[in-house]
């Protein structure tokens, strides 16, 4: 326990397929107290979107307490980062009040920073806007959005219709691009309470694990799983847009064979991962932070390395 008697927050950083899960679940189950899981995925949070979001599994589960998995219903959209935050504070109070480590596993990282940071504070959405954007295609609106914010084009990607329409949605209400005022919260203060351990992985070797994870997503019933939500009406459009989903709609659909959604989502993913990285040298700079080389390192050694820089801020 820290000096001021407030149990720190362990949170494990790093890319997408990169062993988090597997060593949340270890210091979970080794640290002095014990600790207790909780997702910071903003796909993992629906409910039935289990294989191609990697949630941990029901044996994974068990090993460990996890939180905020399955907290919403895939077919409405309006979870948020605030949604997910105040949810998370909540969440890391009772398990500080268990007297356990509160480890968040990180995944989205606008969750992360705002763990970190707290809220950018924008305009409150502005509903006749919001409704008259979402009638606008996606060609449409990401023209308009590189036309005022070629910034935040450059961050959002262009199927993330939700960030897409929230972006135009602050230029309409402020006359001031969304890039320009998170630059402000750029410089807030980052809390205290908190033992990053980041995981350093090469790009190539953690695109060999990207590729074997997709086959195994696959072969645990990827297909059958989106074709069963669409079929009940349970996707709506933000868990429609999630990574791995989008591309089986589309050979659902059929736009696209079998074969070109698997390398589809490899390519994608590799993609993502290489976003992810551009956010990983960002957090690099926080305070309590260490980074481990992940690909040099046994599992054990991962864990007791981990363990060990938590256990310096306890």
């Amino acid at each position: 326990m820290a000096a001021d008697g407030v149990i720190p927050i362990a949170l494990l950083l790093g890319p997408t397929a990169g062993g988090k899960t597997t060593l949340a679940i270890e210091l979970a189950r080794r640290l002095p107290a014990g600790g207790e899981c909780v997702s910071a995925d903003s796909m993992q949070v629906y409910r039935g979107m289990d294989i191609g979001t990697a949630k941990p599994t029901a044996a994974e589960r068990a090993a460990a307490p996890h939180h905020l998995l399955d907290i919403a219903d895939p077919a409405t959209d309006g979870f948020s980062v605030e949604t997910w935050l105040v949810a998370a504070e909540r969440v890391i109070a009772e398990i500080r009040g268990r007297g356990r480590t509160p480890i968040v596993v990180g995944g989205t990282n606008l969750y992360v920073k705002a763990l970190l940071e707290g809220m950018f504070e924008g305009p409150a959405p502005d509903a006749e806007l919001r409704e008259r954007l979402l009638t606008l295609d996606d060609a449409t609106l990401r023209t308009s959005l590189e036309r005022v914010d070629p910034v935040a084009a450059e961050r959002i990607h262009p199927n993330d219709r939700k960030r897409t329409v929230r972006a135009i949605e602050v230029y309409e209400a402020t006359g001031r691009p969304i890039s320009e005022l998170q630059q402000q919260w750029d410089q807030g203060r980052v809390r205290e309470d908190v033992r990053i351990v980041g995981l350093d992985w090469p790009a190539p070797e953690i695109n060999r694990r990207i590729n074997a994870r997709v086959a195994a997503m696959f072969g645990d019933g990827l297909v059958a799983e989106v074709a069963a939500l669409q079929a009940a009406g349970r996707l709506g459009p933000q868990a429609a847009a999630a990574l791995g989903y989008r591309q089986i709609l589309d050979h659902l659909a059929g736009r696209t064979t079998l074969e070109e959604a698997r390398e589809q989502i490899k390519i994608r993913t590799r993609r993502f991962a290489k976003q992810q990285r551009t956010w990983l040298r960002r957090f690099r700079a926080y305070p309590n932070t260490v980074w481990l080389p992940a690909a040099e390192l046994t599992p054990q050694d991962l864990v007791e390395k981990a363990l060990a820089w938590i256990a310096e801020g306890g």
